[in-house]
């Protein structure tokens, strides 16, 4: 017998090469993961994934065939099968979304523009096209990329959003989360390209490291960054860490408490920016 899912365990391991179910806090119910980095390759390398083995590097080819196979059959277990009755718990039995997240950056992937209307198509097959969300949970990495922005304006007809990763505001905090080299207005600049293209909400992960959380200097910093979106981002999903982290770094990290959460969701809020917070 199957374990029930929990949101404390994302593990990708569902029997499919391509699809896997979980229990979502920030969904709010069971989301269909489609992972798109099979071989554990992520352009960035945050430093509280709970990716094992994670490698910097591109995604290895997809099979659209057996996505698609994979894909209405997992559909078909949900909607017609007993899968939620095994393996979801009596509260979360709620279908909330398709969601391009993984073990790795899902724009990356050169069929990424592929596989967005594939699974427009097979959602209005089963009638559940608008009813139901799909999501893309990126770094923002690959927003310039002509193909990318215009896969993203499609899921902007199909009630599709984006949940765009800024987990600091300075080069030298992104470089420390999120262990990548990339200039802050740059990345604001793919944000607001993102936003004019679908509705993109902030998704922002808070921790502390080495036992203190992010400094008053960074928080500064990061509420001028998104003061600098406010007007186009539908809000921010504030977040804690929820799993264990599978990076080096693992033993360094630990929550921040629930009242500094909220102090920072606060701060967010009278900024005018809707904030949701997932401990």
């Amino acid at each position: 017998m199957k374990k029930v899912l929990t949101v404390t365990d994302h593990n990708r391991d569902s029997g499919y090469h391509y699809i896997y179910p979980v229990v979502s806090r920030r969904a709010g119910g069971v989301s269909i993961g489609i992972n798109l980095n099979v071989n554990n390759a992520c352009n960035w390398r945050c430093i509280y994934c709970n990716v094992p083995n994670l490698k910097r590097g591109n995604p290895a080819p997809i099979d659209l065939v057996l996505l698609e196979q994979e894909l209405r059959a997992f559909l078909n277990d949900i909607l017609h099968g007993d899968f939620m009755q095994r393996q979801v718990s009596e509260a979360d039995r709620q279908l909330q979304d398709i969601a391009f997240s993984g073990n790795g950056e899902p724009t990356n992937a050169p069929e990424f523009p592929f596989i967005v209307p594939l699974v427009i198509q097979i959602l209005s097959e089963v009638n559940l096209l608008g009813n139901i969300k799909i999501r893309v949970i990126t770094n923002g990495s690959m927003i310039n990329k002509p193909s990318v922005l215009a896969s993203l304006q499609q899921l902007s007809y199909a009630n599709g959003e984006v949940w765009f990763k800024l987990d600091a505001g300075t080069k030298a905090g992104i470089m420390r989360i999120n262990d990548v080299l990339i200039d802050p207005n740059s990345h604001m600049n793919r944000l607001k390209k993102c936003a004019a293209a679908c509705p993109t909400f902030i998704q922002t992960c808070v921790f502390t490291l080495d036992g203190e959380p992010p400094s008053a200097q960074e928080i500064a910093a990061y509420l001028t960054r998104v003061t600098q979106v406010g007007t186009v981002i539908k809000g921010i999903h504030l977040y804690g860490v929820a799993r264990q982290s599978m990076q080096a770094e693992a033993a360094r990290i630990s929550q921040v408490s629930a009242t500094w959460l909220d102090d920072l969701a606060a701060k967010i809020a009278r900024l005018g920016i809707a904030v949701k917070v997932s401990a």
